[in-house]
C-alpha cells in the first residue's frame, strides 16, 4: 500500500529545465522568450544594424552610431557598384573585404617600394597614352597647374581637364605616402561618350600623358579606402582649357 506522501508526490506536475510543463507554464515561458527577443530587437539589433533607436537606449550604448555607420557603408557600397556598371569605379560592394584587400595591397606596394621593385598596384606608373609621334614629354617644363586635395576616409573626389579631341596633357599625381583607388577616364561634352583609360587599387601615385579621345572632360576619380585623411597632389600642364572640380 502506497503512502500518502508518495501519492502527493505523484500528483506534482513534471518540469522541463525548471519550466512547469503544464500548458500554462509553457505559455508563460514562450511569452517570456518573446519579450526578451523583442527587447533585444528594439534595444540592440535595430540601433546596431540600422541606426534606428526608438527608445534612445541605443544612443546611450553607442549602438545607434554604429548602425548609422553601417548604413553609410552599405550606401557607399551600392554607389560603388553603380559606378562600376557605368565604368567609373570598379569596386565590390563589401566594405570589410575592400578594407582587407586594400590593406594587403598597401603592404605589398610598400614592400615593392622598399626593395625597389615595380609597384604591385595595377597600372601605378602607366603612361595613359603617348603622343602621336610615340615620344613622351620628358622636358623639364614647369607645371601649368598644381593643386592639393584632401580626402577623408571613405570619401571620393573627381578632377577633370577640359580638352579638345587629340589634345595632350602631361600629369603627375601622388598620395603623399598613402594609397588611393583611382580611375582615369573621360566624358564627352555632347554625345554621351565615356572612356576609362586606366584604373588602380591602393596606388601611391601615377604619371603620364593623357591624350583626349574626344572633346570633353578628361581626368581622375579617386577614393580613399584607408582609415585616415589622404592629401592628393595633382600637377598638370599641356593643351587644356580649364581644371574642373565636381
Amino acid at each position: 500500500m502506497q503512502s500518502n506522501a508518495g501519492l502527493g508526490a505523484s500528483k506534482q506536475p513534471p518540469h522541463v529545465r525548471n519550466v512547469n510543463a503544464t500548458s500554462g507554464g509553457l505559455l508563460k515561458a514562450t511569452l517570456g522568450a518573446a519579450i526578451v527577443a523583442g527587447a533585444i530587437l528594439t534595444f540592440v539589433w535595430l540601433p546596431a544594424e540600422y541606426g534606428v533607436d526608438p527608445t534612445g537606449v541605443g544612443h546611450v550604448l553607442g549602438l545607434e552610431e554604429m548602425g548609422r555607420i553601417k548604413q553609410k557603408l552599405h550606401a557607399e557600397a551600392d554607389e560603388d557598384a553603380a559606378l562600376a556598371k557605368q565604368g567609373v569605379q570598379a569596386t565590390a560592394g563589401n566594405k570589410d573585404l575592400h578594407q582587407k584587400l586594400d590593406e594587403i595591397q598597401a603592404q605589398l606596394t610598400s614592400i615593392a617600394i622598399t626593395v625597389g621593385a615595380p609597384s604591385a598596384s595595377n597600372n601605378a606608373k602607366t603612361v595613359v597614352q603617348q603622343a602621336t609621334n610615340g615620344q613622351t614629354d620628358t622636358a623639364n617644363k614647369p607645371w601649368q597647374d598644381e593643386n592639393d586635395y584632401t580626402l577623408a576616409p571613405g570619401a571620393s573626389i573627381e578632377v577633370k581637364l577640359v580638352m579638345k579631341e587629340g589634345a595632350i596633357a602631361v600629369y603627375e599625381w601622388n598620395a603623399n605616402g598613402a594609397f588611393l583607388n583611382h580611375d582615369t577616364h573621360g566624358d564627352a561634352d555632347s554625345d554621351g561618350q565615356e572612356i576609362s583609360y586606366t584604373k588602380g587599387r591602393s596606388v601611391p601615385g601615377d604619371a603620364g600623358e593623357l591624350v583626349a579621345a574626344f572633346t570633353g572632360q578628361h581626368g581622375w576619380f579617386w577614393r580613399n579606402r584607408t582609415g585616415r585623411d589622404v592629401v592628393i597632389t595633382l600637377r598638370t600642364r599641356g593643351d587644356y582649357d580649364d581644371v574642373v572640380l565636381p
